[in-house]
C-alpha cells in the first residue's frame, strides 16, 4: 500500500447489488473474505435490471453443448475460448447453487420452455428456464439474493456510489466513493454496476440509438465502463444490445408493447410503407430477415390498426401477465384493458378514415390508404408476398375507426464493457489482465451477438461468482505477503 491513504479496508470491494454483484459477494464470503457491497441506489430502487427482469436463468443440461451454442450464438463476433468454457461449466451450476443458499427453484412453465434458437449447433443443451419460485418477475430473485446477503451478515451500502478506481503500481487496490472515502479492497474490486442504457450519450455513440425509452432500471448509467476505462481498461462488442417493441409514455422508462390479442395490425415507417413482417419473432433482440439475423427495432415507427384491434385487449402486458419492467414493477404502470384510456391521453390517436389518420402522423395520405388496401388485399389472397408474414397471423385492417401508435425501440439492456477473462479479470487494451479488477453481469456481458432466454441472468450469477472467488483468493495470497512484510496501510 505504501503511502496510499484509505479510509476503510475489506478483502473484497463489489460494486453494484443485482444478480452479478450479490453472486459475486456470496461467493467471497463463502470462502472467509470480508466483503462489502457499494451500491449507488437507494434501498428502494436498487438490484439494477435484475430487480425488474423476468429474473430467471437458463437450464444448462449439458456444459460442452452449452459451449457450442454458445460459440453458435456469438456467431462472427467470437468470444475467446476460456471464456465460453468457464460460461458453459459455471451456468450449468446456477440452479444447484441457489437451492444450496436456500431458494425453492423451478423451471418456468410458461415463458422459455425451449430455445429460441432451436436450429443452432448446441440448442439442445437449452432444459427450459428456472426461476425462483417457478414464477418470473416481481422482484423475486432479487428480493431473495438480498435476504441471504443480509443472513450471512455481508454490508449492503445502498446511497453510496462509487466515482473511482484506486491504483497503485498498475493494479487496483480499491475505490473512492462520491463522499470522498476511500475503501481499501485488498483482493481486488468486483465491477457489477449494470449497463450504460439509461445514459443517453453512450447508447448514442455505441449503440445508434437516438430516441429509446429504457424497460429496466434508470440507474444503468454506465459507472463501471467509465471507471474501468479511467484506467486503461479494453472493451467489447459495445454495440451488441437486446431492444423491443415498446411505447414511450414521458420522459421515464417506457412499456412493452405485446401484439398478443389480435392481428389487425401493420406497421409503417415514416414514408407510409411497411417494412418487415409485423410478426416476426423477437429473439431476444434479433429477427430473422433478409436470410440472417438482424437487430431489430432501431428507430421509431407507426402501429396502424383498426376497432376489432383496439377492442380485443390491451396493447402492452400487464403485471399478472408478464411481471416485467420499471414502469409495471417499480412505477406500478397499467395499460387499460381496451385501450380506452392510452387514447384519452394521446398515445392512441384516432381518426374515422385512414386518410385522416395520415395527417396525424405527418404521411401522404394516398400513400398511407395504398400501403394499407395493398395489405388487406394480401390478407384476402392469404399471402404477404412482400414480407412473408404468415397466413395465420393476417387479418385485414379495415374496420373504422381507425387507430395509429407511435412505436420506439424500448432499450432492454447493453452487453458491451470491460473485456475480461475466463476468470472475470479485466484486461487492457494490449490483452494483459489489470491485476485486482474483476467485472461481471452486464457491465462486462458475455454475449457479443445473439443470447437466448434467461442468459443474462445466468450470465450475472455464474460470472459473478468467479469474480468473487477470484478476488477473495487474491486477498488471500495478499494477507499471507503482507504478514510476512508487516506492511501495513497508512490511514491519513
Amino acid at each position: 500500500m505504501g503511502d496510499v491513504r484509505v479510509d476503510e479496508e475489506f478483502d473484497v470491494v463489489v460494486v453494484g447489488v443485482g444478480a452479478a454483484g450479490a453472486a459475486a459477494a456470496l461467493s467471497a464470503h463463502a470462502t472467509g473474505a470480508r466483503v462489502v457491497v457499494l451500491e449507488k441506489a437507494d434501498a428502494a430502487t436498487a438490484g439494477g435490471n435484475t430487480r425488474v427482469s423476468g429474473a430467471g436463468w437458463f437450464i444448462n443440461r449439458d456444459p460442452e453443448r452449452a459451449a457450442q451454442f454458445l460459440r453458435s450464438l456469438c456467431g462472427a463476433y467470437p468470444v475467446a475460448d476460456d471464456v465460453v468454457e468457464a460460461w458453459a461449466r459455471e451456468t450449468a451450476l446456477n440452479s444447484d447453487w441457489l437451492r444450496a443458499l436456500g431458494a425453492e427453484v423451478g423451471a418456468s412453465a410458461q415463458y422459455h420452455t425451449e430455445a429460441e434458437y432451436l436450429t443452432l449447433d448446441g440448442a439442445d443443451c437449452y432444459a427450459g428456464m428456472d426461476t425462483v419460485g417457478a414464477q418470473m418477475g416481481n422482484f423475486l430473485l432479487y428480493d431473495f439474493l438480498l435476504g441471504v446477503l443480509d443472513d450471512r451478515g455481508i454490508e449492503v451500502r445502498f446511497s453510496t456510489p462509487a466515482e473511482e478506481l484506486i491504483t497503485a503500481a498498475g493494479a487496483v487496490i480499491g475505490v473512492r466513493t462520491a463522499d470522498g472515502q476511500r475503501i481499501h479492497a485488498r483482493g481486488g474490486v468486483v465491477l457489477a454496476t449494470g449497463g450504460f442504457a439509461a445514459n443517453a450519450r453512450m447508447v448514442r455513440d455505441y449503440l445508434r440509438l437516438t430516441d429509446a425509452p429504457i424497460w429496466g432500471s434508470p440507474h444503468s448509467t454506465g459507472d463501471g465502463h467509465r471507471m474501468a476505462q479511467r484506467i486503461g481498461a479494453d472493451l467489447w462488442h459495445m454495440n451488441n444490445m437486446m431492444t423491443i417493441t415498446g411505447v414511450r409514455i414521458d420522459d421515464g422508462p417506457g412499456a412493452f408493447l405485446a401484439l398478443c390479442a389480435a392481428h389487425h395490425y401493420l406497421f409503417v415507417g415514416q414514408d407510409g410503407l411497411r417494412f418487415v413482417d409485423e410478426t416476426a419473432e423477437n429473439r431476444h433482440g434479433h429477427i430473422y430477415r433478409n436470410g440472417e439475423l438482424e437487430l431489430f427495432p432501431l428507430r421509431p415507427f407507426h402501429l396502424i390498426f383498426d376497432e376489432r384491434m383496439r377492442a380485443a385487449g390491451p396493447l402492452s402486458p400487464t403485471r399478472e401477465v408478464l411481471p416485467v419492467g420499471w414502469k409495471l414493477l417499480m412505477e406500478n404502470f397499467t395499460w387499460s384493458a381496451d385501450n380506452s384510456e392510452e387514447i384519452a391521453r394521446g398515445l392512441i390517436r384516432r381518426a374515422d378514415t385512414i386518410a385522416e389518420l395520415a395527417g396525424l402522423i405527418g404521411i401522404d395520405p394516398a400513400t398511407l390508404e395504398r400501403t394499407v388496401a395493398r395489405y388487406n388485399k394480401a390478407c384476402e389472397y392469404g399471402r404477404d408476398d412482400s414480407f412473408g408474414r404468415a397466413p395465420s397471423t393476417m387479418a385485414p385492417v379495415s374496420e373504422a375507426p381507425f387507430y395509429v401508435l407511435d412505436v420506439a425501440p424500448l432499450l432492454g439492456w447493453s452487453n458491451g464493457g470491460p473485456r475480461r477473462d475466463g476468470r472475470a479479470q479485466v484486461v487492457d487494451v494490449d490483452g494483459a489482465v489489470i491485476a485486482g479488477l474483476y467485472a461481471a453481469g452486464e457491465v462486462s456481458s458475455t454475449y457479443s451477438w445473439a443470447k437466448d432466454g434467461g442468459f443474462h441472468i445466468a450470465d450475472a450469477l455464474a460470472f459473478g461468482r468467479v469474480a468473487g472467488r477470484e478476488a477473495a483468493g487474491r486477498a488471500s495470497g495478499h494477507e499471507t505477503a503482507d504478514r510476512t512484510r508487516r506492511m501495513e496501510p497508512t490511514v491519513t
